[in-house]
């Protein structure tokens, strides 16, 4: 049991990460479904009942990880732990308070066990230096395009339960294209918060919108100029061995000897 729900080196423990990653963002979706007046209105009862049925199932998962774990006490102290234990309570804190049910948005913070799975994929080397950066960086780029996107739906189911429809944030999905529109600077001004403490949440969202906006570009700069350096020492000369030659040069730059590129 412990390898299967801890470990991703057999079929078995990749198999229920999958599984367990593919429920957590339907229950999610279930939850931002929920948020839509009309979509409750029409299928309110049934999303309801599908709620309840991911909160039962995570709670059985989150009972059999301490249950197999050899430290019990450390896994439920973990980063992991807390946001297992996070992810189930939201619902049963929606029996004593209403809006509570909107924070179940806290279980796409255990999508970050999809990176473990990722850290098996081995990516081919392609002719292309740009190519080749653009792989390289690509699970960069995914953790980082993955942390604004959970970034986006916690700020904008905060101000949901913050502002409410009588202020502009109808549903949750409109809140998290005001939250996408304001982390990237782009400010429309359409919805706007009017409380005090939704205008702190806004500040809040603007500056760290101002922290990650150059992020993509560093992380593919980066990449590109380790290439270029990967690309260079590739060119050997056959006669001293030196390496480190541009790709247009056509001599070696240390003993004259000339250089077959290809």
């Amino acid at each position: 049991m412990y390898t299967v729900i801890f470990g991703t080196n057999t079929p078995a423990g990749k198999l229920f990460d999958l599984v367990l990653i593919c429920s957590i963002f339907i229950s999610v979706v279930i939850v931002i479904i929920d948020s839509v007046s009309s979509a409750s209105a029409s299928y309110g009862t049934l999303l309801i009942a599908l709620e309840w049925l991911f909160t039962i199932l995570f709670t059985i998962e989150y009972g059999l990880r301490i249950y197999c774990s050899p430290n019990r006490l450390g896994y439920a102290r973990s980063f992991y732990g807390i946001i297992d234990l996070l992810a189930i309570l939201p619902t049963y804190l929606s029996l004593f308070f209403g809006s509570g049910t909107y924070l179940i948005v806290i279980r796409l913070l255990r999508v970050l066990r999809i990176f473990r799975i990722l850290k098996l994929i081995r990516y081919l080397q392609e002719a292309n230096l740009l190519l080749r950066a653009i792989i390289a960086s690509r699970r960069k780029v995914m953790v980082f395009f993955a942390t604004v996107f959970v970034l986006a739906v916690i700020f904008g189911s905060l101000m949901f339960v913050i502002e409410g429809p009588e202020n502009g944030f109808t549903s949750i999905p409109m809140s998290i294209y005001w939250t996408i529109v304001t982390i990237t600077t782009v400010g429309y001004g359409d919805i706007t918060p009017h409380t005090t403490a939704g205008q702190v949440l806004a500040s809040l969202v603007m500056l760290t919108g101002y922290s990650i906006i150059a992020v993509p570009t560093g992380i593919l700069t980066a990449e590109i100029n380790h290439e270029m350096v990967l690309d260079r020492e590739r060119i050997v000369c056959s006669n001293c061995h030196t390496s480190g030659h541009e790709r247009n040069a056509k001599f070696c730059r240390n003993c004259g000897v000339s250089l077959e590129i290809t």
